[in-house]
């Protein structure tokens, strides 16, 4: 990245990413019992796309933190994972109340991106600032010749249980997340080490706050600057939808086999919906003109003359998950 720094204002170009063309992988045979499974299917994208090997280790430590947040959200109640973190008053970055699962699938989520050796940063909503993970305590290290080490290439950012105020209601939640290519500078500051207001007594601490500005820059990214991104759904079943920049593929998780088997391929949302879904409390504070559209939709003098129903869960993924499949608008 090219920046131009003032402190204590930092601003950070990212230049124009070159246009990459992934191909989709090929499936002349399948097994009659498992299907096209989400990890099959990344053996075959890596195949197909050599230089996206690495996002194949990085979808199977994704899946499988899926699989865990699946069941901690299902077993919930019984384990007794309900109500607020710390007792409660323990506020993330978007200004909303931890729950006690908050907390647990953060973690999970964050170590199984960890423990892959492929991430440099992550951005978490339950984490008031980007978090290095390219610290390599509690992992192996191995005497090998490797030509090129490519840790800390990829960076992260993710809503490990998106929805989770309805946890105790027993409504669906999600995960979502989001791969960027790293940025080869992005150095995270030690603690206090980018306040220039504060004059440290560590030596050591040289990291300033241009620094810190554009590591954090490398989780701000535009959505097309992604590499991979997608969410998994905990709901009547388990869905892990994932695009890797061509098309929508959506695997539902077979628990006889603890796999993700893919249902519903190149999923392409349909031209018209006839469903609204929408947070009407926030009518108030809409524009004129967004204000008279959807009072359009509800009465049928929309574009397509078709009355639109209603459909709010409150959880995003539930309500995009229903919008890709069934079409209609989410806003």
């Amino acid at each position: 990245s090219a920046g131009r720094c003032r402190p204590p204002h930092c601003v950070v170009e990212s230049p124009p990413l070159p246009s990459r063309r992934v191909l989709m992988p090929q499936f002349p045979e399948v097994c009659e019992q498992t299907g096209i499974t989400l990890t099959r299917y990344m053996c075959e994208v890596a195949r197909a796309n050599p230089e996206l090997q690495d996002l194949q280790v990085l979808m199977s430590s994704i899946q499988t933190a899926c699989k865990t947040i699946q069941s901690l959200v299902q077993r919930a109640h019984i384990e007794g994972l309900v109500g607020y973190a710390e007792g409660g008053g323990s506020i993330n970055v978007q200004g909303e109340e931890q729950k006690t699962l908050d907390v647990l699938t953060n973690d999970v989520l964050k170590k199984a991106l960890r423990f892959t050796g492929k991430m440099g940063v992550i951005a978490s909503e339950e984490e008031d600032v980007p978090v290095d993970v390219a610290d390599d305590t509690g992992l192996p290290t191995y005497d090998t010749n490797a030509f090129m080490d490519e840790t800390g290439r990829y960076t992260a950012v993710f809503d490990p249980l998106d929805g989770s105020s309805n946890v105790d209601a027993g409504i669906p939640t999600g995960t979502i997340f989001g791969i960027f290519s790293g940025a080869d500078d992005c150095i995270l500051p030690e603690e206090g080490c980018d306040d220039e207001t504060v004059a440290s007594a560590d030596d050591e601490c040289k990291i300033t706050s241009p620094v810190s500005q554009q590591c954090l820059a490398s989780t701000l990214q535009p959505g097309t600057s992604l590499v991979a991104s997608g969410y998994c759904l905990y709901s009547s079943s388990t869905f892990f939808a994932l695009t890797l920049g061509a098309g929508v593929q959506i695997f539902t998780l077979d628990s006889s086999i603890g796999e993700f088997v893919l249902t519903h391929a190149n999923v392409k949302i349909p031209e018209r919906g006839a469903i609204y879904s929408m947070n009407e409390a926030n009518r108030d504070m809409w524009d004129e003109p967004l204000r008279q559209y959807v009072q359009d939709l509800q009465q049928g003098q929309g574009e397509s003359e078709v009355k639109y129903t209603a459909r709010y869960i409150g959880s995003m993924v539930g309500d995009v998950h229903r919008t890709l499949l069934y079409g209609g608008i989410f806003g």
